[in-house]
């Protein structure tokens, strides 16, 4: 089994192949505590994990939190829009003030790409990046990962089709960087609008078909559409998109007739997905739900380093 020897967790891009099995396998093990009737182990008993969240979130925070909770850390969060951020304090300041609290990681998530590495340079805490502006979201994508290979049986060699708002998605990013590491086929489709430039250098195919996409995949991923980044009209209409890329009943036909169907959330049912597939048999979007909390105590628990059975 390979050591793991990073401090922080800032992008999958800086995860080789062995890290990311690593991450992986740990995540495995630590599902089971949560199945379990009481949902703890002890293994990061006296170490305090800080959230600070700049961004909305659901399951990110809410994930996170469970993750150190059931491993006993100490936790505590921090919502940007009533700390002293809006008091003018810059963000490093306020990470060196929760530094100052004795916490030993933080978790970022901010609107601005790089904001968890100006942490991370500037203090002594362990950094998670819970999402950075359109940038990377390194845990979403291996809980993304880990739930493909938990329902496929493997990664090397499948193909995963990802739909949708590519150009800000930091969750697009972060699973091309993991897939293609682990072995995967990746695809994008969407609107060429929304297809960043370049991004066949990631290893990626590209297409704006959304049957060529969809034909013989594996996994078809379907991704919001961003509005909150989206500073320009990208597309005429929603419903314009609704009629092309939409994951329909129909359209899955293309895919593998045991073909899984995720979906980061928030999802928008009826625009990037149908109620019909989201709610479908091929869906595995609660179960990514499911699998972030031990991903997330897989990656609480390898970087405070405590060993303790789990």
């Amino acid at each position: 089994m390979p050591k793991w020897t990073h401090k922080h967790l800032l992008d999958l891009q800086e995860m080789s192949r062995d890290d990311i099995a690593l991450i992986l396998e740990t995540a495995k093990s630590f599902k089971e505590v949560s199945q379990r009737e009481v949902k703890k182990v002890p293994a990061l008993r006296g170490k305090t994990v800080a959230l600070l969240f700049a961004e909305p979130s659901t399951r990110t925070r809410m994930s996170f939190e469970l993750a150190a909770k059931r491993l006993s850390a100490d936790t505590l969060s921090i919502q940007a829009a009533a700390s002293s951020l809006v008091k003018g304090e810059t963000l490093l300041d306020t990470a060196l003030n929760i530094q100052a609290m004795n916490v030993d990681l933080v978790v970022v998530r901010h609107s601005a790409s790089g904001a968890p590495q100006i942490i991370a340079n500037g203090t002594q805490m362990a950094v998670v990046n819970a999402g950075d502006g359109c940038r990377s979201h390194p845990t979403q994508g291996l809980l993304d990962i880990f739930t493909m290979n938990e329902r496929i049986g493997k990664l090397e060699g499948i193909k995963v089709a990802i739909v949708g708002d590519i150009l800000h998605s930091r969750v697009a990013r972060s699973n091309i960087a993991g897939l293609t590491r682990m072995g995967a086929h990746v695809v994008v489709c969407g609107p060429g609008t929304l297809i960043p430039m370049g991004i066949e250098a990631m290893g990626v195919q590209v297409t704006t078909r959304i049957a060529e996409a969809l034909k013989d995949a594996d996994v078809v991923m379907a991704l919001r559409m961003q509005k909150e980044r989206q500073q320009e009209a990208y597309l005429p209409t929603v419903s314009e998109y609704v009629r092309e890329f939409c994951i329909t009943p129909d359209r899955l036909r293309y895919a593998k007739p045991n073909a899984i169907v995720m979906h980061p959330g928030p999802t928008n049912r009826g625009v990037e997905i149908a109620a019909e597939v989201a709610d479908g048999p091929q869906s595995v979007i609660l179960d990514q739900v499911t699998n972030g909390i031990a991903v997330r105590m897989a990656v609480l628990y390898l970087l405070l380093g405590r060993k303790a059975k789990v």
